[in-house]
């Protein structure tokens, strides 16, 4: 698609705290490819990806931007123009599991503080890693109905469980937005 021809860009920023699959998640979407190897995203990095919904051209930028502390004083730069953010948080029972879900918070105030109030999706990822039928999904939709989120979706980017419906979902959401206002 020729980005001139496009006629609605996003951006769309992914939070989360570091190994819970933001990178994954964004090529198994975008390239359908799960890679096994962890490679640390520096900074941020961003991957471009075309749409078409009812016969309007989409530019899609997902912003994936790192979870160590070590990068948190270049995020209000990474943050700007978001017009949606997805938390990431992982499923494993184990401390990054507990950890990554305890942070939803912190990112939130994050996404608030640079963006302020933009649609807001969580999505709790590596599902393939536990038994789902055994998930407590009543604390996640605590949070999603405290935090006034647009919802949550359960995700695997190495199986694609839930991937292309969950990242559908805030695209559509935003689309339908947008679409709205430009044509009033």
């Amino acid at each position: 698609m020729n980005d001139s021809r496009s006629k609605f860009r996003f951006k769309i920023t992914l939070v989360g705290d570091g190994r819970v699959g933001k990178t994954s998640l964004i090529q198994k979407f975008t390239q359908n490819e799960f890679v096994e190897d962890y490679i640390k995203t520096i900074g941020a990095q961003f991957s471009i990806y075309d749409k078409e919904i009812d016969g309007d051209k989409i530019r899609l930028m997902f912003w994936d931007i790192a979870g160590q502390d070590d990068f948190n004083f270049a995020r209000p730069s990474f943050f700007k123009n978001s017009n949606a953010a997805i938390i990431v948080y992982s499923l494993e029972e184990n401390d990054l599991g507990a950890e990554s879900f305890n942070h939803i918070s912190y990112w939130h105030e994050d996404i608030k503080q640079f963006c302020g109030d933009i649609p807001i999706v969580v999505f709790a990822n590596k599902v393939d890693l536990v038994d789902e039928y055994k998930l407590d999904k009543f604390k996640i939709q605590e949070i999603v109905r405290k935090r006034n989120f647009l919802g949550y979706s359960i995700t695997s980017a190495k199986t694609g469980h839930g991937v292309i419906d969950a990242f559908n979902a805030i695209i559509d959401e935003i689309y339908n937005k947008h679409k709205t206002v430009s044509a009033e």
